[in-house]
C-alpha cells in the first residue's frame, strides 16, 4: 500500500484527469477494436496473435481472480481514498488487474510483432503507462499490476512462436486455439462447482462466470471460423485507405449492434449463461467470415467509381 499511499499523495485534478483518460487504453474495448483493424486491414496473423493473447489472459485473469478472491485496496485499507471516477470501471476483485494484462497483452504483442522502432516504442510506452494509471487511481496495488504485467508478457512470448508456426501448418492455430477453449471450459467448470466460503461476494463470482462464458463462445467461434475463413472465404486485408475506413467503422457499428441487439431475444430463449456464449460466437462468425465477404466489392466498386472519374 505505500505506493499507492505515494501516489495518493501526489494527485492533482490535472493528473486524475489525465491518468483517467490513459487507463481506458486497458479496456475492452480498445483490445477489441484494436485486433479487429489488425485482423480486418493489417495483418490476419497478427489479428489472430492479438485475440489469443487477450482470450487466454482474460481467462486465466478471471480465474485468478475468483481463485484469490483479494478485495480492492479501498477495501483493505478504509483510511486509502481512491480517484472516483475509477470506481465504476473497478469491477470484481482486484489480482490480478484486468486492465494491466489486456494494455500489456495487446500493447505489447504489437510491440513484439513489428519491426518498427516507433511501433515499438509507442507499444511499450502505453504497456508500461496503464499499470502506472492503475495504481496512480487507486484501484489496484503493485502486486495486482506486477502479476498482470508478467502473465501477459509469458503469453506474449509464448504464442508468438505458435502464431508463427501456423503460417506454414495450420494445426498450430488449432492447437492453440483448442487449448484455449479447453482452459475456459476448465475455469468455467471451476467457478461453477467450486464450493466458496459462505461469504464469498456473489456478484464478484457471476462477474467472472460471465466474462469466461463470452469468451468461452467465442474461443469455439475462432476455431470455427478459421477453418472457414481460410478454406472458403480467404479475404484480403489491402485496400484502399477510403475502402479500409468505411469497412472499418461500418464493421464495428454492426459488432456493437450485434453485441446489444442479440442478448435480449437470445438470453429469452436459451437462458443468460449459454446465452452469452452463443451471442459471442455468433459475433465471432460475423468478424471472421460474414463481414469480410464485404471487402473484395467494396473494393472493386471503389476502383470502378475512380475509374469512371480518371
Amino acid at each position: 500500500m505505500k505506493i499507492l499511499y505515494f501516489f495518493e499523495s501526489i494527485r492533482t485534478p490535472f493528473l486524475d484527469g489525465l491518468m483517467s483518460l490513459l487507463t481506458k487504453l486497458g479496456e475492452e474495448t480498445i483490445f477489441i477494436a484494436l485486433a479487429i483493424i489488425l485482423f480486418w486491414c493489417i495483418d490476419k496473423k497478427q489479428g489472430y496473435f492479438l485475440i489469443a493473447i487477450g482470450f487466454l489472459g482474460t481467462f486465466i485473469n478471471q480465474f485468478l481472480k475468483v481463485l484469490f478472491r483479494v478485495p480492492r485496496p479501498w477495501v483493505k485499507d478504509p483510511d486509502f481514498t481512491i480517484v472516483e471516477s475509477a470506481r465504476e470501471g473497478a469491477t470484481g476483485y482486484s489480482f490480478p488487474s484486468g486492465h494491466t494484462q489486456s494494455a500489456v497483452g495487446s500493447f505489447g504483442g504489437v510491440a513484439r510483432y513489428n519491426k518498427n522502432k516507433w511501433i515499438k516504442i509507442v507499444g511499450i510506452s502505453i504497456a508500461v503507462i496503464v499499470p502506472i494509471t492503475r495504481m496512480y487511481l487507486g484501484v489496484h496495488t503493485f502486486n495486482d499490476v506486477f502479476v498482470s504485467t508478467i502473465i501477459a508478457l509469458l503469453l506474449i512470448f509464448g504464442i508468438y512462436p505458435i502464431i508463427n508456426r501456423s503460417s506454414q501448418n495450420p494445426i498450430f492455430m488449432y492447437l492453440l486455439f483448442g487449448f484455449i477453449a479447453v482452459f475456459g471450459v476448465f475455469a468455467y467448470l471451476f467457478i461453477k462447482f467450486y464450493n466458496f466460503p459462505s461469504d464469498v461476494d456473489a456478484n464478484n463470482i457471476q462477474h467472472g462466470l460471465e466474462s469466461i462464458t463470452k469468451l468461452l463462445g467465442a474461443s469455439i467461434g475462432v476455431l470455427v471460423a478459421y477453418f472457414i475463413e481460410r478454406r472458403y472465404v480467404n479475404f484480403e486485408t489491402k485496400g484502399n485507405l477510403v475502402v479500409q475506413v468505411i469497412k472499418t467503422v461500418l464493421g464495428l457499428v454492426i459488432l456493437v449492434l450485434l453485441k446489444s441487439l442479440l442478448k435480449t431475444p437470445i438470453n429469452a430463449l436459451i437462458g443468460a449463461e449459454i446465452g452469452n456464449a452463443v451471442r459471442y460466437f455468433i459475433i465471432i462468425i460475423f468478424a471472421v467470415i460474414v463481414w469480410p465477404l464485404v471487402f473484395k466489392p467494396l473494393n472493386n466498386l471503389y476502383k470502378k467509381l475512380f475509374a469512371n472519374k480518371k
